[in-house]
């Protein structure tokens, strides 16, 4: 889950539950001028609502966050997040301050009450999300405190604990709503590994057929759109449908026949900026790898995060369980992401080496499921539901997050669109435009994956789907219809004539969106494949088996290749297919896509986007 911190989330359950672990007493503040004691105060505060916008967790915040200054060196002392959050917002100041009560969490209150919560488990690094998201499966971030677009593009080379799980034998997978973050990890691009990915939703089916695997990941839905509401938590999203998520996970796992022998982990990337009294971990805490991080901090991951929620859930665990520190292996050692790795290789006795120092070092939580003789029978076999928080109107056309910027750029890799990772393009996309592309993009990457592996592909092999402008590859691993630009705004809109219709532009963008994102589409080949031979649809052209093109930023598109005269293109502009038909006047068939997607492996994505094909017919 995303960017909450543990008092954010159950600090308020100490006094509201009585459970026994290190949450608030109310008398937690921060002066709002930490360089001057006799300063206003701001305290904890049970009034959490609905958070927008998302606070700052950047490496340089959440250093004057945790010390109140700009020297790393001194004792930590959680005082700096009020002065922090108000070069933001009055707002932001008042609402990292501020933690859920028991009632608006019910799920994760019945769950903490029921099984183990873990009272001082750290983010492993003072930084946000993806270095973060890193650890928890490689036990390092690569030198990384902050997002990385070169390692992006080309993939973070370090092993995984999901290469030690497949090198003893054994098995893993991965379950993924939007697109699934594992893939900023090369070797999880392999060939070898597209079948370990999943729509969320089958999670569900396999849980109740008893068929989950040594390790299961399930990542939540990123983007907010309406229908698809996000549940990741990440700020501003709506944290009752990150309640619904767990829920919907935990009661398919208590239902499933393997229910007996499973344990599952909730728990959080980093704190998102929330204020929490614990203070960070900084001594005897040893680099993964040696490698510094960037300029100008030149970090030596020697201190750990800010705390984060951590919950467990097993028949095996006693109810009402509270973890703190571990006990060993070292006299440092504390719970953080990489506890995860290292308990996984302690559990299945797993012959590879630890992944880093770092996991080596970590404490491991083995134990919380070893104090009982026989799982419980009498676990909850559904959790409450949950009300919405947010009083006002989902906007999916609100421009992205910076976190969801960078799942853009990661689908951006994967698909081969390199020239917009640095153009500007992605970051003024809207939310659904981004969630448009995203689905269409690893769904691409994961259809040309198989179609590789199909012919004979080596496993170890990654599928490059580089757009070459010059000179576009057709061979079997590439072959897909496919619109490489989805950010200029188009409509359609049906003309006299049935079988042709004209894209045109939308009204002008508003004035705060400055970069002109039809300048790309300028560097860009429109590839399709079929019969048809090549040709140029220039304005105002006509082929009376292919609709005309018209955009204004650039008068022709260059179809290459070949293309069979009944397809047509799967995504312009961010519409789909089947959009383009209910207003343009086409009837669009995409069974060959159902049909292709009904036993694919990979993330829930449209069904017409599944498909290689996309037949059209004049309605």
């Amino acid at each position: 889950m995303e960017n909450r911190s543990f008092d954010h989330m159950l600090g308020w359950m100490k006094p509201n539950l009585g459970l026994p672990f290190d949450g608030l007493t109310g008398e937690e503040c921060n002066h709002r001028n930490v360089y001057d004691p006799a300063s206003p105060t701001i305290c904890v505060s049970p009034t959490a609502q609905y958070v927008d916008p998302d606070p700052d967790h950047s490496f340089e915040a959440i250093r004057f966050q945790v010390f109140a200054s700009d020297n790393a060196s001194s004792p930590p002392t959680m005082s700096g997040f009020v002065q922090d959050a108000l070069t933001l917002s009055e707002e932001t100041a008042a609402a990292v301050m501020q933690g859920f009560p028991p009632a608006k969490l019910p799920v994760y209150a019945t769950l903490a009450s029921e099984f183990a919560v873990f009272d001082r488990w750290f983010s492993s690094l003072p930084g946000p999300t993806q270095p973060n998201r890193l650890f928890v499966y490689s036990a390092t971030s690569h030198g990384d405190t902050s997002h990385n677009k070169k390692h992006l593009i080309q993939g973070y080379p370090q092993r995984t604990i999901f290469d030690s799980i497949r090198d003893e034998g054994r098995d893993f997978a991965v379950y993924a709503t939007s697109l699934p973050t594992t893939l900023f990890y090369r070797n999880l691009r392999k060939l070898k590994y597209v079948f370990k990915f999943h729509r969320f939703s089958t999670f569900a089916k396999h849980a109740a057929r008893g068929d989950l695997k040594t390790l299961s990941v399930l990542e939540p839905r990123y983007f907010d759109l309406f229908g698809k509401e996000a549940n990741d938590d990440h700020p501003s999203h709506d944290v009752a449908n990150g309640q619904w998520v767990v829920k919907e996970v935990y009661e398919a796992l208590r239902a499933s026949p393997m229910w007996n022998q499973s344990l599952l982990i909730i728990t959080y990337d980093e704190h998102g900026g929330f204020y929490d009294h614990v203070p960070t971990p900084n001594v005897g805490i040893p680099s993964p790898d040696g490698i510094v991080g960037p300029e100008p901090f030149f970090f030596n991951f020697d201190r750990l995060g800010v705390r984060v929620p951590t919950i467990m859930v097993s028949p095996w665990i006693k109810k009402g369980t509270v973890v703190s520190r571990p006990n060993g292996p070292t006299p440092t050692s504390e719970y953080e992401h990489s506890s995860i790795p290292a308990t996984i290789k302690k559990i299945f006795n797993l012959s590879s080496d630890f992944l880093t120092q770092r996991d080596a070092w970590a404490g491991t939580f083995d134990n919380v499921y070893s104090e009982l003789t026989s799982p419980r029978t009498d676990c909850p076999e559904l959790l409450p539901v949950v009300p919405p928080l947010r009083v006002t109107e989902l906007n999916e056309n609100r421009r992205i997050s910076e976190f969801q910027s960078e799942l853009v750029q990661l689908a951006a890799a994967l698909n081969g669109d390199h020239h917009m990772i640095d153009s500007g393009v992605i970051e003024g996309m809207s939310v659904k435009e981004a969630d448009a592309y995203v689905n269409h993009a690893v769904a691409r990457f994961f259809k040309a994956s198989k179609e590789a592996i199909r012919k004979g592909a080596d496993g170890n092999e990654i599928v490059d789907l580089t757009t070459n402008i010059s000179s576009r590859s057709h061979n079997n691993f590439t072959a897909m219809s496919r619109v490489s630009f989805l950010g200029c705004h188009v409509e359609t809109v049906k003309t006299d004539e049935p079988s042709r219709s004209t894209w045109q532009p939308a009204p002008a963008r508003p004035p705060h969106q400055t970069h002109d994102r039809c300048d790309v589409l300028r560097a860009l080949v429109v590839t399709v494949e079929g019969s048809l031979d090549p040709a140029t649809l220039a304005e105002g052209s006509h082929n009376p088996s292919v609709a005309a093109a018209e955009v204004s930023c650039d008068p022709a598109i260059t179809i290459e290749g070949s293309h069979a005269p009944t397809q047509v293109f799967p995504e312009v502009g961010g519409v789909a297919a089947a959009d383009v038909g209910d207003v343009a006047g086409w009837t669009v068939d995409v069974s060959a896509a159902a049909e292709d997607g009904a036993d694919a492996e990979g993330p829930e994505v449209p069904g017409e986007m599944l498909g290689g094909s996309f037949a059209a017919k004049a309605a």
